[in-house]
């Protein structure tokens, strides 16, 4: 089984600005109404065992949800399923928000 690595919000923000990541949020429909770290796509952690992440190898990858519980079961997951740098983000987008970082609410078109 392969590790996946906690992240804090600092360490992330300063990452999105040096290299590509793919952040995945992993909340619920009704949570991710409220925004998204720009950039994210949208999985429900329910879904995540049915998708192909093997476009993501080599990538580094984060995962998100509230508070990062559901993000790490969704990074350990992935993390043993391909050869990447995986992520979770610790304390979720609480944490994010609360360091200040801003979100995107999504369209509703």
């Amino acid at each position: 089984m392969k590790k996946f690595q906690d992240i804090d919000s600092t360490a992330l923000h300063a990452l999105l600005d040096t290299q590509k990541v793919y952040l995945i949020d992993v909340r619920n429909n009704d949570e991710v109404a409220q925004g998204v770290i720009p950039g994210a796509t949208f999985i429900t952690l329910s879904s995540i065992p049915s998708v192909d992440f093997s476009p993501l190898e080599n990538e580094t990858v984060v995962f998100y949800c509230h508070a990062g519980v559901r993000s790490a079961q969704a990074a350990a997951f992935v993390a043993d399923q391909i050869d990447a740098s995986v992520y979770n983000l610790r304390g979720g987008i609480l944490a994010w928000a609360n360091a200040g970082y801003g979100f995107t609410q999504l369209s509703t078109t």
